[in-house]
């Protein structure tokens, strides 16, 4: 069993001793009011990871002012709306043993939201990001000067309700990286040209930072050592920087990669795997002499890597702590096995906070996060016998949450294993928490003592199910295929055939019809993986439009880089031994020379059992996931929480 004990150590950012080498990355949670005061439920969500062993918790932006905030809700830090709540977030934290550090920022610049705010400020008059129609307001030498007496109050303020440290906002491209960056950066003045001037926006922050604090109270720095993009800070130019802002007092440096223009960086995605911005750490170590922090995709095992080889000092884990507030706990008690792991789908945390859903931050994995005081699993006090059919994600979730209750459960799953779609999802090796998903699942089946009867098919007329109080539904979906001549032939196999079984996958001209994540992800893994020379037929004008933004652009590229051929816009007309005609918009015909053609047109709810239990038991019945409709991995585990907790109701 991996030993996990160097992540236990204490270790020190200035004056402050921070019990072990896990810290929580800073992240929006959308849990804030109007007034910019943070909701009790952010109290509760913090405490929580608090509670469950990490060693620092950095907030994400607490905006120094509410216009800077440009209407996010993430919350400022305003003595007469926030402080109150903060004050009791900061014992709460404390309460636990963990230290809480306020991450201060000035804004967005550039990257605001149009809609929001109709001319964003920067350092100069460039295009904002999002609208390049819109040129930013060049922030005067007065606005500077305003803005600095704002940073000094904020500290201020923050010392005050007993946050242990201030880190300053600088990466993503926001408001300070755009100072930093002669890509953004046009200045003429003292703000502007030579590293001296550009870094004097931010040594400005740190002496404003440092007037309103104690002497011995760290202040950190989150910079983007790599921007990842044309013109952009590239590491060298970033070494630089943060030399000279260690010797303007900062004491530890939060390091990343990424900025807007490659925003799968910024929240990254489970195609750029583990540990994707340990480089980042190593080239900031190697030049600084305080301590390093550093995030991107960790798992257990690249923590651990990235303090034994003195790569950073602090391994940072933010999904990972939404998925698994226990994550530390469990890996300091050797229960590696049982760790949740965070899929990396980005759908739950980033997509629920994002502009156009503006809802409250939750989990693919785990639908408690940030709603801790409203989803809270109680023991029943009336027992019930309960069988789920259908072992997917909604099933096994569902059958979980049923056993922690206190409910006796079985589930039956027609397959050799559980998963469902999952185990065709999970095969590419980019797709690695998919896999562990599944893992976590079988451990907490086998402590609950929960039956798996596998390769069992349940039918409504199958008298085993009398014995049961109430019935889980989970089976899932079967593969749609269109009404296409030839689509039935001996070099046609389904999407799921070509995951699960390479072996089915002949030759190295591969025509995927289909260009959904699926379809895609087939593609990437068979090129990737072995070498096959995929391309993709879709009749939508893009890939995969239900994705979400970062995951899309980060397929996309990989897409790219492997030199798969994508035909968007197009429609499968014909199937044949070795070739496929596909046909555009304009009526335009091609011919695709093919050894296998795989299917990947959708899935269908297989909703036929849960009908007919439906018919003989009412409202003892409950669907979920796909049966019920076709969704995504985290829908499917929500209904499945849903339904294992509510059985007495």
């Amino acid at each position: 069993m991996e030993n996990y004990d160097v992540l236990f150590t204490p270790y020190k950012i200035g004056d402050l001793k921070i019990r072990n080498r896990i810290v929580m990355c800073p992240m929006g949670t959308n849990a804030a009011y109007g007034d910019g005061s943070i909701a009790e439920n952010r109290i509760d969500y913090y405490a929580r990871r608090a509670k469950g062993g990490v060693g620092m918790i950095i907030l994400g932006c607490q905006f120094i002012s509410p216009e800077l905030a440009s209407g996010c809700i993430e919350g400022t830090i305003e003595p007469s709306t926030s402080l109150p709540r903060l004050s009791v977030l900061c014992e709460k934290v404390h309460q636990y043993g963990a230290k809480i550090c306020a991450q201060l920022s000035c804004g967005v610049g550039r990257n605001a939201f149009p809609q929001r705010f109709n001319k964003p400020i920067s350092a100069s008059a460039i295009p904002a990001a999002l609208d390049s129609s819109i040129i930013c307001h060049e922030m005067t030498k007065e606005e500077i000067a305003q803005m600095m007496d704002a940073f000094t109050t904020a500290a201020r303020h923050a010392a005050a309700v007993g946050f242990d440290a201030i880190e300053v906002h600088a990466h993503a491209g926001y408001l300070v990286d755009q100072f930093l960056s002669p890509l953004w950066n046009k200045r003429t003045d003292e703000y502007g040209g030579s590293v001296e001037n550009r870094t004097r926006f931010a040594r400005e922050i740190i002496a404003a930072i440092r007037k309103g604090i104690p002497r011995n109270m760290p202040i950190l720095f989150r910079i983007s050592m790599d921007h990842r993009t044309d013109g952009g800070r590239d590491i060298a130019d970033s070494v630089e920087i943060i030399r000279r802002l260690e010797q303007e007092g900062v004491a530890a440096f939060d390091v990343d990669a990424g900025s807007y223009e490659t925003i799968d960086y910024i929240f990254p995605t489970a195609y750029l795997g583990d540990a994707c911005m340990a480089y980042a750490a190593r080239a900031a170590k190697a030049a600084v002499s305080v301590p390093v922090l550093n995030a991107g995709n960790h798992t257990p095992e690249t923590a651990k890597h990235l303090i034994e080889a003195g790569d950073a000092d602090f391994a940072m884990i933010g999904r990972g702590l939404i998925a698994d507030p226990d994550l530390p706990k469990k890996l300091r008690e050797n229960r590696r096995r049982e760790v949740r792991p965070c899929i990396r789908c980005n759908e739950d945390c980033i997509g629920r906070t994002a502009a156009f859903k503006m809802s409250m931050l939750s989990c693919a994995v785990n639908p408690e996060a940030c709603q801790e005081q409203w989803f809270r699993l109680e023991k029943t006090r009336l027992p019930k016998r309960v069988c789920v059919i259908g072992a997917g994600p909604g099933g096994l979730e569902a059958a979980r949450v049923a056993a922690e209750c206190g409910h006796t459960v079985t589930v039956y799953e027609q397959e050799g294993q559980i998963g469902g779609q999952l185990t065709a999802a999970a095969t590419p090796k980019f797709k690695s928490q998919l896999r562990a998903l599944l893992a976590y699942y079988e451990v907490q089946l086998e402590k609950l003592g929960v039956p798996v009867l596998l390769n069992r098919e349940v039918k409504a007329d199958d008298p085993l199910l009398s014995q049961y109080d109430r019935w889980i539904v989970a089976t899932g979906a079967v593969p749609f295929t269109p009404s296409v001549k030839g689509m039935d032939g001996s070099n046609v196999i389904s999407v799921l055939d070509a995951h699960r079984h390479k072996e089915l996958v002949k030759g190295e001209r591969i025509v995927i019809c289909g260009g959904g994540l699926s379809g895609c992800d087939c593609a990437l893994e068979l090129s990737m993986e072995y070498k096959k020379r995929p391309v993709i037929v879709e009749m939508m004008d893009k890939l995969a439009p239900n994705m979400i933004m970062m995951n899309r652009a980060s397929m996309q590229r990989m897409l790219q880089e492997q030199d798969i051929d994508v035909y968007t816009g197009c429609r499968v007309e014909q199937v044949e031994e070795g070739r496929v005609h596909i046909v555009d918009k304009d009526d335009n015909s091609r011919i695709l020379e093919a050894d296998t053609v795989i299917s990947a047109f959708g899935m269908r709810s297989d909703h036929a059992l849960a009908d007919a239990l439906e018919q003989k038991y009412g409202w003892k019945v409950r669907t979920v996931g796909d049966c019920s409709r076709i969704g995504r991995v985290g829908l499917a585990v929500r209904e499945g929480y849903f339904a294992g907790s509510t059985l007495d109701s």
